[in-house]
Parts: structure tokens; sequence; C-alpha cells
């Protein structure tokens, strides 16, 4: 699972960014570096990517104090948390192994780092958890994060309600949204989690069933893109900072293609809706903007075939 897989390298080519894609792949690791292991053991929240028993894919949270992550060698990787009841991972994480992408992300100092592999449940030293075996390690630039100081997960009642589209109060929090997770899988179950940033504004509610966002210059990996080149199944996870709110969505995604190779927007379609009250993402402050995110124009996507 190291290297790039055949969607990936579709999507390189599509794009004419083989040759700096040929770079990148060389920060690609099977094993945790051991400053990646510093890095993790110090975080408290980590993304995950996986699909559930339907064959719909998720993009769920894992929350818990700075130790909660443990590396116990370079390949394995302890996770001191479970999802919550309300997760639509519960049944697929703490039942049995299970193919999942996860992200551990710092936005204070703009640093991440994705690891992929496989779940098994805890239950060695009598603690709920998940043990990961590590398949693929990499990290990725500071693009596109915007910096924020993290605070403290709001205790209050937590409540979870499902649609099958967007509410008024859904689309607002999407029009403000400078940040949101994606999950993919790339058709064989290997899954990834990733992050996109940018302005707000940047994510756009075009009805209640259709998104689309901008895809920004990167280091020409393609590990979103690549996977939905294969199939199109994917998870939105976008959190409200402000109250520690969480929207996830499932449904269908495409790459719309301009004229010009780097011109990519990409189409969501909604299938299914949880939005969850508290229990997510909390920070303090106003975020500080990355300087590299692009300016958020009106624009109309064209749909060109691949």
């Amino acid at each position: 699972m190291a290297g790039y897989h055949p969607g990936e390298i579709a999507v390189q080519r599509r794009a004419a960014l083989s040759d700096q894609a040929a770079f990148s792949e060389g920060a690609f690791h099977e094993e945790i570096p051991a400053i990646a292991a510093d890095f993790l053991a110090a975080q408290r929240w980590l993304v995950l990517g996986a699909a559930d028993d339907r064959g719909d894919v998720w993009c769920s949270l894992l929350t818990g104090p700075s130790d909660f992550l443990r590396p116990r060698d370079g390949r394995t990787l302890d996770i001191a948390a479970l999802p919550h009841p309300d997760d639509p991972l519960t049944d697929v994480l703490g039942s049995r192994p299970a193919r999942i992408g996860a992200l551990a992300i710092e936005p204070g100092t703009r640093r991440r780092m994705r690891i992929n592999g496989t779940t098994t449940p805890l239950t060695d030293e009598g603690t709920g958890g998940l043990r990961l075996e590590v398949a693929q390690v990499f990290a990725n630039c500071p693009k596109y994060i915007q910096r924020r100081t993290p605070a403290p997960s709001r205790v209050g009642a937590r409540s979870t309600v499902e649609g099958d589209r967007l509410t008024d109060t859904h689309m607002d929090l999407i029009h403000r949204s400078d940040t949101f997770f994606i999950a993919t899988t790339d058709g064989s179950g290997d899954a990834d989690a990733n992050h996109r940033g940018g302005s707000p504004e940047f994510l756009r509610a075009h009805s209640p069933t259709l998104l689309r966002w901008p895809d920004y210059v990167g280091n020409a990996m393609f590990t979103t893109l690549g996977n939905l080149w294969l199939d199109p199944r994917a998870g939105l996870l976008i959190p409200d900072w402000e109250t520690g709110g969480l929207l996830r969505l499932t449904g269908t995604a495409h790459v719309l293609w301009g004229e010009e190779p780097g011109d990519r927007t990409v189409e969501f379609s909604i299938d299914r809706v949880l939005s969850t009250s508290s229990g997510g993402l909390v920070a303090e402050g106003e975020p500080h903007y990355s300087k590299f995110n692009p300016p958020v124009l009106p624009t109309v996507p064209r749909r060109v075939p691949r």
C-alpha cells in the first residue's frame, strides 16, 4: 500500500502532474517514523474514514487526552477511544477488523499526519479502544490549514438527528466553514481520510443535496481524487468550531474538470445526513487563515469527460 494505486496514477496523468507525483511518492512510509510517533502521542483528535455495513463511506472523529494515541512500535498504533454510540462506524470498528484511513491534525501548528491500515477492537488490556496495524504513513504540507487554538470539548447533552438533506442550519454552517474532512475508499476496501481547507464559502451548498468545492493545488499525490476515480462513494465531516457540533454526510463525489488540467471542482451528492450537537472540535478565538488560501470566486463548473 506504500505506492500509488491505478486511480491515483490516472488522476496524476489527467492533471499533467506525473513528474511532481513521482517526487512526492518518497513521502510514503510503511512504518511510523520516530518523529511521527512523538507527534501522534501529543494529539487529542483523530479523524477516521471507513465504510459502514451498508457500504456507505463516513468520516468520523475520535477524541481523548493527549496520550490517547499510543504508538507501540513502527507498525502498531493503539487508540484509547471508540466511536460514540451514535456514530455510523460504531458497529464496524467495535466488533471486527476494519480497513480505515486516519488523519491526525494539529491546527495550532498546521501539522498533519495520515495513517492508513486495519483496526481491530482492543480488549487485551481491559479498556475499550482500537489497535491500528499500519500499512501506510505520510505527512502533508501545511497548506490550507487554518491555525486555531484548541479548547476543551464542551460537556453537555448530546443529540444526533438523521435526515437525507441539509437544513437551513446546516447550510449556514457550510457557508461559514473554512475546514472539512473527507473519507474515501479505493474500491478494494482500503480507506483514506483527508483535510480540505480554504476561506469561508470555498465549500458551497448549491441545493439541500448538492455541495461543490474547488480542488486546490497540492502535492500531486491525489490520494482523494484517485480513490474517487475508482469508487465515487465518500463521506464528509464538517466541524462547528464554536459549538463542538459535527455535520456528517455520506454520498457520492465526482470531479468536474475544466478546460485547463489545474481547473478541478468536486461535486458531492448527499444521500444521508447526521447532525450531532456536541462532542466534536472546539477552538478559542478567531482562526488565522492560511496565506495559501486562494480567493473565493463565483464559478460555474463545466463537466468535461475523463
